[in-house]
């Protein structure tokens, strides 16, 4: 069982205007396709008894992409480019996050969840990365995403899993500066821009700034964390008494 964070936002449909929770199809099929069952994790109150009743119900945790992060969160004042604060999204994955890390639950982090975990560690972020490069080559712009050739570093779990390199579809304009306590990079994109986090350990905590969702015939991160949780799932018995 494997949660997904989601959006909550105002969506048109049909004869509707409404807020509501959602999530691209992509990531959850991406979960499926490895053989998890997806459960989507929509912003709701960020109280620890109900965030602590929901992940006993996971297997594994997956921080997706989405608005920016509050810039307050890492000390910094917003540039104005930086998306209006999602508070309530923020709060709810800084919280499923912390608990899913007591819990040793596996988490994926894809975009903004690659953020999300640089930031819950103590670490900051480049706001708007055409400002630092001269470029907006990661994010073309109008839903359409850019392929980067990214480079895993030698002995982390992420060039385990993916080799020397991948090649990354982006959609992003903020990204990793100051890497997070205790994380290191897993990988770098040819501007010098870190595109992969994870923490060392036997624990499976690792997050990519590229969204591997929109590559759905390589489902070697979705494998790994479905992988995860079974093996975590299989060694616990059973989550009810």
């Amino acid at each position: 069982m494997v949660g997904l964070t989601c959006y909550l936002e105002q969506i048109q449909t049909g004869a509707w205007d409404i807020p509501a929770g959602y999530l691209p199809a992509d990531y959850f099929q991406g979960v499926t396709m490895a053989g998890g069952i997806a459960a989507l994790l929509p912003p709701q109150p960020s109280d620890p008894e109900i965030v602590g009743s929901l992940l006993d119900s996971l297997d594994a945790l997956v921080i997706t992409g989405g608005y920016d992060v509050d810039p307050e969160r890492y000390a910094q004042q917003p540039h104005p480019a930086t998306d209006p604060p999602r508070a309530d999204r923020d709060a709810w994955e800084f919280a499923l996050l912390a608990g899913a890390l007591d819990r040793g639950l596996p988490v994926l982090g894809i975009c903004r969840g690659a953020q999300v975990l640089n930031v819950a560690f103590g670490g900051t972020l480049h706001q708007h990365l055409p400002d630092v490069l001269g470029h907006s080559g990661h994010r073309a712009g109008n839903g359409v995403f850019a392929r980067l050739p990214v480079r895993t570093v030698a002995g982390t779990r992420l060039a385990s899993l993916l080799g020397e390199s991948v090649d990354a579809p982006c959609y992003h304009h903020q990204a990793i500066d100051k890497v997070g306590d205790g994380l290191v990079v897993g990988a770098w994109d040819p501007d010098g821009v870190v595109e992969a986090v994870e923490l060392p350990g036997e624990s499976f905590v690792l997050a990519v700034q590229w969204h591997p969702e929109k590559s759905l015939d390589d489902l070697r991160l979705f494998d790994a964390v479905v992988q995860a949780a079974r093996s975590r799932g299989d060694g616990r018995g059973p989550r009810h008494g």
